[in-house]
């Protein structure tokens, strides 16, 4: 590491800190904060919106990713924490996750859940220090150490106060706090460059793989006018035709010992039909597992199902196991011997998205519903089985190789995260020495002032 290490150093009493430099004091977070100040009245008018933020929509990486707008009414009874500028809260329950961020400039009626211990800093503890002390690896792995319990691990916000931490004096808060302000900017701008290569790369890909199932692989091919609006030009030997004379729906529900004992699938609008059976935590939070097993549709290889409220996301899947699905579903099963991934393929494309949304029934976008009546209405491009073994074979090296770049800029992110993590800690600790540190340009992130959004 190219900074410097404090000139002497001493036994912090604390052994996740280790040793600290002589001049600093270790003491427990309850003599530099208060914590879980105040809570809302549980009088307050039930039309009163508040915004909300939950435990899984925080880490100590990314800070508060989600906030969700409300009424008092409909919000959950864990939504009552209040927090102001300066605070940082520190998850109490599921320790691991690791849900720990500063709060910065919040709208006035922000509040969190009591799944965190809101914590204030005092006169002689820096908010913006405190927001990086907070999230130094040693802290975090402190606070998990001393929770309690195996799947949902917990620690009272009494016993997290108690942990021990570093209190530099405050002018060299200030002057850390500048520091990791100026040096995380950096690494922040770098691993949004590679956020955004990451998402130029998917729309590449998809662009691709978009061509392919509609266009073909041969650019010489002569074309045709499909007939189809959101088709276009097709190869001029290929087929266009209607998807119920393709397929044919299937209501078959479990009913052999066999069958019975199939996996429970998901289709995903991001990967698909699943090929194995998920667990609790994998299921989506607003489907409900039935432990009747005959309630569920059977889907076979090579099948299409598709989610009826999420088709116009693209929620299609064509299965590659025999399988259990809900009965929200519709399962298509199809005429002929043609794979139906490439099926799948085809409707995921932007272009036939939109028309399945036209197709679509509801009064608004989250209640729309795709039923089969209006599916197999929908017209789809058909090449020939060999020419669709072809496609697939060419999507499948095209998905390697984005996959192998994707993965490549990834892993940059994770080391980059982790080069932040590691600076946080040895700043925060006193392992370097940043008194003498001074930036390249005066201009820091924060500033001590309020940012917008």
């Amino acid at each position: 590491m190219k900074y410097q290490a404090y000139p002497e150093y001493k036994e912090s009493e604390a052994e996740w800190l280790g040793e600290i430099p002589s001049h600093w004091l270790a003491a427990p977070l309850k003599f530099q904060c208060t914590y879980n100040d105040e809570v809302l009245p549980e009088s307050l008018d039930d039309e009163t919106q508040i915004e909300y933020v939950d435990i899984g929509s925080v880490s100590a990486s990314d800070g508060i990713t989600k906030i969700e707008q409300m009424s008092f009414r409909k919000a959950p009874s864990r939504a009552r924490r209040i927090v102001r500028d300066g605070d940082v809260i520190v998850s109490t329950v599921r320790t691991y996750l690791e849900a720990i961020a500063p709060i910065v400039c919040p709208p006035s009626n922000l509040v969190v859940s009591t799944g965190f211990a809101v914590i204030r800093p005092k006169e002689n503890l820096h908010k913006r220090y405190a927001a990086y002390a907070l999230r130094a690896k040693g802290f975090i792995e402190e606070v998990v150490a001393r929770s309690v319990g195996i799947s949902y691990p917990a620690i009272n916000a009494s016993d997290l106060v108690a942990i021990y931490s570093p209190v530099p004096s405050f002018e060299e808060q200030i002057q850390i706090a500048n520091f990791l302000d100026h040096e995380t900017a950096k690494i922040d701008t770098l691993i949004a460059k590679q956020q955004q290569l990451i998402k130029l790369l998917k729309e590449k890909r998809q662009a691709v793989i978009s061509h392919a199932v509609t266009k073909g692989l041969n650019p010489d091919a002569p074309m045709k006018d499909s007939g189809v609006e959101w088709l276009g030009e097709v190869p001029e030997h290929w087929d266009v035709r209607r998807i119920g004379t393709l397929f044919s729906e299937s209501s078959a529900r479990a009913e052999s010992e066999t069958e019975l004992e199939y996996p429970l699938l998901r289709v995903s609008i991001h990967h698909g039909i699943s090929d194995k059976e998920l667990n609790e935590e994998e299921m989506d939070r607003k489907v409900s597992r039935s432990e009747d097993r005959s309630l569920y549709k059977v889907v076979d290889a090579n099948d299409l199902a598709y989610n009826m409220m999420r088709a116009w996301q693209g929620g299609f899947g064509a299965a590659k196991v025999s399988g259990l699905i809900s009965p929200a579903y519709v399962v298509c099963k199809p005429k002929t011997k043609c794979n139906s991934s490439y099926f799948e393929l085809v409707l995921r494309t932007s272009n036939a998205i939109t028309e399945l949304k036209r197709f679509s029934r509801g009064i608004t976008d989250f209640r729309l519903r795709l039923y089969w009546d209006e599916f197999k209405g929908i017209s789809a491009p058909v090449p020939t089985n060999t020419e669709i073994d072809q496609i697939l074979e060419h999507i499948d090296r095209v998905n390697s190789k984005y996959d192998q770049i994707i993965d490549i800029a990834q892993k940059q992110i994770n080391l980059l995260k982790e080069r932040r993590t590691a600076l946080i800690s040895a700043a925060v600790t006193g392992k370097i020495d940043v008194r003498n540190w001074q930036p390249e340009q005066t201009k820091s992130r924060h500033g001590g002032h309020c940012m917008s959004g």
